[in-house]
């Protein structure tokens, strides 16, 4: 294959073949090299000739090339052209399109040369102003006509009569892509009016262009009908934004709209003319009068809008019939202010009446029915509005229209409870992931919409919802009772008043729900009977305060975990249920014990099932009050745990392996579960003014052989798997639970347990960073308890991570995660353990990786190493000796911080980094005398990286942030040294 120098000077035959061969489809494998090589020549200076050339062509690829090419050359070597070159291009593009146009050239190849024109007249030097006008009489008189000559000529409204068909849809083309292209552009000031000023000087044209092919008689081309609609709604589109910017009067413009609507009642021209006004509407709907609002409004009632609706509630989803149901949505969001408030108003009223029709359409959500998901944001958008008019009213009556609208909601409300049930199974499982993901989608907006609806419709709505839930229960409809329930439970969350509903639940959980759930000679659908636990999770405080209703509902989802299905969900409730009452049920203890037992029998019980489970019986034993009380419970919980441990060691001896993690994981995983249920509830009060001693039952009593067990657990399924990620980060929630605690419990480990976790790790163990997190957890767990200093364990820490250090060999991008863990377990020391930090003989190391973190690649070191800086460079109430430590650690990193805190600021750093960077600096400009001068030599040193800023605005904005002295202010200047020396290009909104 030729080189790019040598095709250069390739005849125009070969070059014509190389063209050919990009379009084909065997030569795919070659295609970047054959591009390559055809824009290293439209690149070069034999561009404008290649260009000329291809148009020749009797190949119609070849000839959208050669149109393609001239739009290149256009944009990228429009400064190399002489006004005289630019006349002359101009001259020549125009007679390309009238030769094009006259041959029949099909609409690929025209739409590129007008593409062409349009690039032309987008340069900024451009003097085409009459554009459209100069195009519209070059192709009447077939020639080009002089600029200057079109003053003398006849006027565009004459000529344009007498255009031809295939003039007409090119001038059009022209005309839409160069307001398509003006909008598109991101200038701004002085340039922007400019373009504004050259689209307006066309603006009469363009209305005359649109005028003729928009009034539809027997004799209209609808061709050219359809493209002079897409024509103006790219002028409306660009009327928007030159509108905004207060460059352009919207009135030449508006005249055509009625000529558009007219459109609507030719069936060829339907869909163009929905999607402008659902453009404009969606977009724009200022531009609409309230005359064109009014006139819209009576199409969409018309007989025609009737029966599109009705076809489109027979699920005929075909183009004709969404377009008019997007037009429908975008009319209702344009207008829902009217909508709501003039219940009176007999179209609108219709309107309301048919967008409520959109929820109604056969078919299954987001499956058959593709209308049902736009029309719902509609009725949210509907919602809001009647809840913000709510607040808005305050404490006033409300007016007379909001029954009317009240009375919307409930009634959409109504519909998509029908849309929203689930279909037979064996519908189901014909569906693929995508369609299923659809229909869940739904029932999640749905699901907000009801939340919402909640303060509008208030107790009336949550009582109609058990009303047909208790009927559905009766008539065994077990499909409506789920959707039901569904309902029900999406309104669980917006109820602030308990007592209100509580006697509604009564009803419903007082029923034969739990029963007939339970009743296995039933048929009742598996997603019933999992919306029917749901509920118990979504209303576990209810039966906090209506103990009588446990038993039955804890029988039905112990029932539950018999079936695979059902267990995952059915264990949550348990865990929910259990939490939320623990108290009331202390006395069914020993029950929950034996059911334990039972329960893990059965086949369908897995990993998870047990973990909830146990963590549930946990919970009731928090309750208990004496410590004693619980030990012989827990161990019991324990044994169970001792049994995961003894499978796991067997199994690995057998060479099991899959069965030898699970065990392991699972073992960790329970006593992970009944970790964090033995915490006391966030809603327990603690006196604190009652000096109790803290009890030494599980340190130092009968409770401490069993936490010992549950030391030597984690040591021995760790010692195993510390590879495994899974056995890694449950070890270290085990070792978590007790961090929460301001009393000693059985998972209230002694320091040394954490400390000695953290030390058995290195490298190779699997979530290094999250071994390390743990670390940093314990030492802001004891500083905020207040208890003893751990100035040992700090220091074992420290220690420790700096040996991970030097084997990063320094450098956190080694491993950026375990670089910021360790990083931020050194800001945990800061100030309260800065004894052990400082008297750390290799601190140094420390140092200079938080120093290397600041120019990380990686977000994480960067961000760890940014609050390390901003926390150690403050002031604090230190000893003597330790100030004078920490004073000559400044001294000597203090120059080094502020050069790599220039370096970034002045252009290295990423934009979304300046407000990391900050902290440090404002800290450090507050707290350290030094720090000016540290900054002034930062901003002369050689390193400094950016070349746009000299040296009398670094000064400037030095004293600048100096003033600020840490203020908020400091945020912006950053961001604007920032923008100052990468280029005013990087800036944005």
């Amino acid at each position: 294959m030729a080189t790019a120098d040598a095709l250069i000077d390739m005849p125009w035959e070969e070059t014509e073949k190389l063209v050919q061969s990009l379009y084909r489809p065997e030569s795919s494998g070659i295609a970047s090299k054959i591009q390559g090589l055809l824009q290293a020549k439209q690149r070069s200076q034999e561009g404008w000739k290649l260009a000329d050339g291809l148009l020749h062509s009797h190949d119609q690829k070849v000839r959208f090339f050669g149109a393609l090419t001239f739009t290149i050359k256009i944009k990228q070597d429009w400064d190399t052209l002489s006004d005289e070159d630019a006349t002359l291009l101009l001259t020549r593009l125009i007679q390309w399109l009238i030769r094009l146009v006259n041959a029949g050239e099909p609409p690929m190849v025209v739409r590129k040369v007008c593409a062409s024109l349009v690039a032309y007249y987008l340069r900024p030097e451009g003097k085409w102003k009459q554009s459209i006008r100069h195009l519209i009489l070059c192709l009447h008189e077939g020639v080009v006509v002089p600029n200057d000559l079109l003053e003398r000529l006849p006027a565009t409204t004459s000529v344009i009569g007498r255009l031809e068909v295939p003039h007409m849809l090119a001038v059009l083309w022209f005309a839409g892509g160069l307001v398509e292209e003006v909008s598109k552009t991101n200038i701004g000031g002085i340039q922007t009016h400019k373009f504004h000023e050259r689209v307006f000087s066309n603006i009469d044209d363009a209305v005359a262009l649109l005028h003729r092919p928009m009034v539809i008689s027997p004799t209209s081309n609808l061709k050219v009908a359809k493209e002079a609609i897409k024509c103006f709604q790219s002028w409306v589109m660009y009327a928007q934004r030159a509108w905004i910017e207060k460059a352009l009067e919207l009135q030449p413009l508006r005249p055509l709209t009625p000529q558009a609507m007219q459109c609507f009642a030719v069936e060829d021209l339907f869909e163009a003319t929905s999607e402008l006004f659902t453009d404009i509407l969606s977009n724009f709907s200022a531009f609409l009068t309230d005359h064109d609002l009014r006139s819209l409004s009576t199409i969409l009632t018309s007989p025609q809008g009737q029966s599109i609706l009705a076809s489109l509630k027979e699920a005929n989803f075909d183009a004709e019939q969404m377009s008019f149901a997007r037009l429908l949505l975008a009319y209702g969001d344009a207008t829902v202010q009217d909508l709501a408030e003039k219940a009176e108003d007999r179209l609108l009223t219709l309107i309301i009446h048919q967008l409520r029709g959109l929820l109604t359409c056969e078919g299954y959500a987001g499956i058959e029915d593709e209308i049902c998901s736009p029309a719902l944001e509609f009725w949210m958008t509907y919602t809001e509005f009647l809840i913000d008019s709510l607040f808005a009213i305050g404490e006033e009556p409300k007016p007379p229209w909001m029954d009317s609208a009240r009375s919307n909601v409930m009634l959409v409300i109504e519909a998509c409870w029908a849309k929203i049930q689930m279909p037979p199974h064996k519908v189901i499982l014909t569906w693929d992931s995508d369609e299923r993901a659809s229909f869940r989608s739904f029932r999640a907006d749905v699901e907000d919409l009801l939340q919402s609806s909640y303060t509008l419709l208030g107790l009336e709505i949550f009582g109609k919802f058990a009303e047909i839930a208790l009927h559905s229960l009766r008539n065994r409809a077990w499909l409506h009772l789920e959707a039901t329930l569904f309902c029900l439970n999406a309104l669980s969350s917006a109820i602030a008043d308990e007592d209100s509903v509580d006697n509604i639940l009564s009803q419903l959980f007082g029923s034969s729900l739990f029963a007939d759930m339970t009743n296995a000679d039933e048929e009742i659908p598996t997603k019933t009977r999992q919306t029917a636990i749901n509920m118990i999770t979504k209303y576990t405080p209810f039966f906090e305060r209506h103990v009588d209703y446990l038993p039955a509902m804890l029988n039905f989802l112990f029932e539950s975990l018999k079936a695979s299905t059902l267990a995952n969900v059915a264990s949550r409730a348990i865990l929910s249920a259990c939490s939320s009452c623990r108290k009331a049920l202390i006395p069914q203890l020993g029950a929950f014990m034996q059911q334990y037992e039972v329960v893990l029998a059965w086949d369908s019980v897995d990993a998870y099932t047990k973990e909830r489970v146990i963590g549930a019986i946990a919970a009731i034993i928090q309750a208990l009050s004496i410590e004693g009380d619980q030990l012989k419970p827990l161990s019991m919980l324990i044994q169970f745990v001792e049994r995961d441990v003894a499978a796991c060691i067997k199994s690995m001896e057998a060479s099991k392996a899959e069965e030898f993690q699970a065990s392991g994981i699972c073992a960790l995983k329970c006593l992970v579960s009944i970790g964090k249920s033995l915490q006391t509830p966030e809603s327990f009060t603690v006196d604190l003014e009652t000096n109790q001693s803290q009890s030494t039952f599980w340190t130092e009593g009968e409770g401490v052989g069993l936490q010992s067990k549950i030391i030597q657990t984690i040591e021995t399924v760790t010692g195993l798997m510390k590879w495994n990620s899974d056995v890694v980060e449950a070890s270290c929630q085990i070792l978590r639970a007790g961090y929460k605690e301001s009393k000693a419990g059985l998972f209230v480990f002694p320091p040394k347990v954490t400390v000695d976790f953290v030390l058995a790790s290195n490298l190779e163990t699997a979530r290094l960073d999250y071994v390390l997190d743990t670390g940093g957890a314990l030492l802001g767990k004891h500083v905020v308890s207040s208890e003893v200093s751990l100035e040992s364990t700090a220091s074992s820490l420290l220690k420790h991570f700096i040996w991970l250090i030097g084997l990063m060999g320094e450098n956190p991008s080694f491993d950026p995660e375990v670089a910021s863990s360790g990083i931020n377990l050194a800001d945990r020391m800061v100030p309260h353990y800065l004894s052990s930090l400082m008297h750390e003989p290799d601190v140094g190391k420390l140092f200079e990786l938080t120093l290397a973190g600041l120019m990380a690649a990686e977000i994480m070191p960067k961000r760890a190493a940014t609050h390390f800086w901003a926390t150690f460079v403050q002031k604090y109430d230190l000893p003597d000796t330790l100030a004078s430590s920490v004073e000559a650690a400044m001294q000597q990193y203090g120059p080094t911080l502020c050069q790599l805190l220039i370096q970034n600021i002045s252009g290295e750093a990423q934009r979304s980094e300046l407000d990391l960077l900050a902290e440090p600096l404002k800290k450090l400009i507050f707290a350290q005398p030094r720090a000016k001068q540290w900054l002034l030599d930062a901003l002369d040193s050689s390193t400094f990286p950016s070349q746009r800023v000299g040296a009398t605005e670094k000064r400037m904005w030095l004293q600048k942030i100096m003033s600020l002295r840490g203020a908020k202010g400091t945020n912006q200047a950053v961001k604007d040294f920032w923008i100052a020396c990468r280029g005013a290009e990087f800036a944005y909104a």
